[in-house]
């Protein structure tokens, strides 16, 4: 044996397993990474917890779990949608994989000015995307975005003399996307859609603004999602969704909650046209 030979270790990932039994996702979880967005030609730095994850044939016995990481390592440029396609792309490339899903989930900013002061404040969104490759199958990409709104109950307004219970609300859009989207147009469908948006920072012309205009704008937690269905639905880009609002409520120990969904396109109806290869 000489000194190279010495330094061969075996691969026991690529020995065949004899079980024979496929795994349709096996790959690292909760993997917390710095990354950078590029979002309208500025760069946006961020936080991602990741999970990547591979089918694996029922002939080979191990994925190489190194390689995910590798494949992060090596993502120099700013992440674009395209960009987060191609990562997904290479990761079933450089796992020899024919299907395999990267999901990011990152806190996202956006700079808001208050309605009547005008005063500039950022509000925090929880976004994920999810590119996902089905066996032998075409890339597919998610968004979900949960925004916090206002909703007020039309029924208080309506039996009170005066005043309305309203309380803090979670909208969850979970879109499948066809082509790029920007994360402010799906956060835009749930708040245009609520009974008022929220902002960071109020002044108090600002707060007389928000209390009158959610008045002026009941909902029920029904309402919200029935609203924001409407508003996906005029847009040919989102083929699927899942939509879900929970209300805090403020006069129950307990949320109101409601989920609309819109399932995935028959035969013959209009489908991503998409391929595994990005268009950079």
């Amino acid at each position: 044996m000489n000194a190279r030979d010495e330094f061969v270790l075996p691969d026991i990932q690529s020995q065949p397993d004899a079980r024979q039994i496929g795994i349709a996702a096996v790959g690292v979880k909760r993997v917390r990474y710095p990354v950078t967005l590029l979002v309208d030609g500025r760069l946006v730095p961020t936080v991602a917890t990741l999970s990547m994850t591979v089918g694996l044939s029922a002939a080979a016995k191990g994925t190489h779990m190194s390689r995910f990481l590798e494949i992060l390592e090596r993502q120099a440029e700013p992440l674009t949608q395209p960009r987060f396609q191609a990562m997904t792309i290479d990761m079933l490339d450089r796992l020899n994989a024919h299907s395999g899903t990267v999901e990011m989930r990152f806190p996202y900013f956006v700079r808001k000015a208050a309605p009547i002061s005008g005063v500039p404040s950022y509000v925090d969104y929880d976004v994920r995307w999810r590119g996902t490759v089905a066996p032998d199958g075409p890339y597919s990409f998610w968004m979900q975005v949960i925004v916090p709104a206002t909703s007020l109950c039309p029924c208080s307004k309506q039996i009170s003399d005066y005043g309305a219970h309203n309380q803090r609300s979670h909208i969850v859009i979970d879109a499948h996307v066809e082509g790029e989207m920007r994360i402010e147009e799906l956060i835009a469908s749930a708040e245009r859609n609520a009974s008022c948006e929220v902002y960071g920072l109020l002044k108090r012309p600002d707060e007389k603004y928000v209390t009158e205009h959610a008045y002026d704008n009941p909902k029920f937690v029904e309402d919200l999602v029935r609203d924001v269905a409407i508003a996906l639905n005029q847009d040919r880009r989102i083929l699927t969704y899942t939509i879900e609002a929970e209300n805090f409520e403020s006069i129950h120990n307990h949320s109101a909650f409601a989920r609309v969904v819109r399932p995935s396109p028959g035969p013959g109806a209009h489908t991503f046209r998409g391929s595994r290869s990005p268009s950079m």
